[in-house]
């Protein structure tokens, strides 16, 4: 009986260390997340083009536990009238979420409503006459609305009520 307790005892013990040896600490995210995350929302074309490669490639950035999640446009037609605003919806969730999840949001949310509105003036531009008129208007309308709704449940399902 006292070698039947001695060997359960030491078997434990060894599946115990082996589960703790196993067990790494959860990995941090890389130092620099805070600026990658920057260079991906500014206003330009080239901090669009570097976002969209990396959501591409987004295994690559997998240490960095992005939320790349999106709902696009929202409650708003991802695409009005057959302009394709899509990707820079998705870019913007990419802002919210991260900033949201880094607890900075307010801090940045005028530069990332800014940047979803240049990218939308970018689609336009693809754009001549009354058509670049059309879409122009309705970029500055989904502009108009994520300033004023951005921060609200009924754009993006969670509520950042600081200012």
């Amino acid at each position: 009986m006292r070698r039947t307790l001695t060997v359960s005892i030491v078997s434990a013990a060894m599946a115990l260390s082996s589960v703790l040896i196993g067990a790494a600490p959860a990995a941090a995210a890389p130092a620099d997340k805070p600026q990658v995350l920057s260079s991906w929302t500014q206003t330009s074309a080239s901090s669009y083009n570097a976002w969209w490669s990396a959501r591409q490639n987004q295994g690559a950035w997998a240490a960095y536990a992005f939320d790349w999640s999106t709902d696009y446009c929202s409650t708003s037609p991802d695409n009005p009238f057959g302009f394709p605003f899509e990707r820079a919806c998705a870019r913007h969730d990419f802002g919210y979420r991260n900033y949201k999840a880094a607890g900075t949001f307010s801090a940045n949310k005028s530069r990332l409503d800014s940047a979803f509105y240049e990218d939308l003036k970018r689609v336009c531009n693809a754009y001549s006459g009354a058509t670049y008129g059309v879409c122009t208007s309705t970029a500055w309308t989904y502009y108009q609305a994520v300033r004023a709704f951005g921060k609200t449940t009924l754009v993006d399902g969670t509520a950042d009520v600081t200012a």
